[in-house]
């Protein structure tokens, strides 16, 4: 059953919506919305991509977009919480809402859940290539690049694991073709990959993009086609009366539209709780850094194992990994940088480690139960987009395309349902 419309369906469209977040998912609502008539204004706290939306891999992989609580992920979580330099990472903290998320995530930790939440990805995952087609078409000048996923392994035993996360992939009705390759072949497809490294598989129909150009092209294109970006402003609160809504600033005059947007990442929930969403969305921060190579990157690298994604960039490679549950205003942890390091360093060769540049360190939004919180709130008018956790640059165009066609129809998109913010 759909969720409550924000209006009725033989009412007018909204004519002016208000976006609260400039990452890769505001900006597409925003873009999507434009498509429609609608007049856009977006607003962010500090600036275009300033979130996850920057330093993240670039990867725009829906073949390996998957609910991130699963049984292995709690088995690991358990051994390595407290670990600075493990790829799941707890500092020890007194924060009683960060330990009832972690409580909640745990929860979620079973097959049966994983599976249900696997299907609700499956008809997003489908339509996520074709909303960066869409976004090329109507002028956002940045491309994606046509690249496989090169997915490597120390040992071939370990590869066990991921061979099964493929196959339950499979069983949810997302086709995904992986083909191992030979020494040579792999040498090809990757020639940073070590020469001891025992097994290479491919996972095809994938692609790549740089985040800043990126997202910087699509905020041009948002503004060309006669949107507003405005950022400095914080926002307070969002309400709603028979005239519209309003989304209250911190030192400025307030904004009024149709309908608002909150995409604020893991800032979702100080929005979004006031609201009637219930589902808490937490900060999982990501780092990452730019590194020289001898040879050109052909394509993404990703180290299951170790949880590191590497990606062209440049004219090197980007290197990040890592989920640390921790505030997104925290400063960095030099610690995991360097777990980052020590875990790629054997598995790659002719990278020139000395030459990081670009440390960042940035947070993703992730939920308890790993989907995604997408469609109206128990206000009218006002809704939120949030909660992607890492696949945020893989959906964003694709739920910014749906969350569109749901706010200007009164319709939810059935690829939505699994993801609705009242669940």
């Amino acid at each position: 059953m759909s969720e409550t419309t924000p209006h009725p369906p033989d009412s007018a469209p909204p004519h002016h919506a208000v976006i609260v977040g400039a990452g890769m998912v505001g900006l597409a609502t925003a873009w999507f919305l434009q498509e429609y008539g609608v007049e856009v204004t977006v607003l962010d706290r500090v600036g275009v991509a300033n979130g996850a939306s920057w330093g993240n891999a670039g990867w725009v992989t829906p073949g390996l977009v998957t609910p991130l609580a699963d049984p292995s992920v709690l088995r690991y979580g358990l051994k390595s919480l407290l670990n600075p330099a493990a790829a799941l990472y707890v500092p020890p903290t007194f924060d009683p809402g960060l330990w009832r998320f972690l409580t909640a995530f745990a929860m979620h930790c079973t097959m049966s859940q994983w599976k249900r939440a696997m299907a609700g990805y499956v008809e997003i995952n489908r339509q996520a290539l074709g909303a960066f087609d869409d976004l090329s078409r109507g002028g956002v000048s940045s491309r994606t690049v046509d690249a496989p996923l090169v997915m490597a392994f120390e040992r071939a035993r370990l590869a066990s694991g991921l061979r099964h996360e493929l196959d339950l992939i499979g069983q949810a009705g997302q086709q995904v073709e992986v083909v191992e390759l030979s020494r040579a072949d792999a040498a090809k497809a990757a020639p940073q990959v070590a020469d001891h490294v025992e097994l290479v598989l491919l996972l095809k129909g994938q692609r790549y993009l740089d985040p800043g150009e990126y997202m910087n092209s699509l905020a041009e294109s948002v503004v060309a086609r006669g949107g507003e970006i405005h950022t400095g402003l914080s926002a307070q609160d969002v309400d709603q009366d028979s005239g519209g809504v309003t989304v209250h600033l911190t030192g400025a005059e307030p904004v009024r539209g149709d309908v608002a947007v909150i995409a604020t990442g893991p800032w979702l929930s100080e929005l979004a709780s006031s609201l009637g969403v219930r589902t808490r969305v937490q900060s999982g921060r990501g780092y990452s850094f730019s590194v020289s190579t001898d040879q050109p990157v052909p394509a993404p690298i990703y180290l299951p194992t170790t949880r590191v994604a590497c990606t062209p960039y440049r004219g090197g490679l980007r290197v990040g990994g890592t989920m640390e549950f921790r505030l997104a205003e925290a400063p960095p942890d030099q610690r995991r940088v360097a777990a980052i390091v020590k875990s790629a360093r054997a598995a790659l060769k002719g990278v020139d480690w000395k030459s990081m540049s670009d440390v960042w360190v940035g947070a993703r939004s992730v939920s308890a139960d790993s989907l995604p919180l997408i469609g109206a709130t128990s206000v009218p008018n006002i809704f939120v987009a949030g909660g992607h956790g890492m696949f945020g640059i893989t959906l964003g165009p694709a739920t910014g395309k749906l969350l569109a066609e749901q706010i200007v129809t009164g319709d939810q998109p059935s690829a939505l349902r699994a993801f609705g913010p009242m669940r």
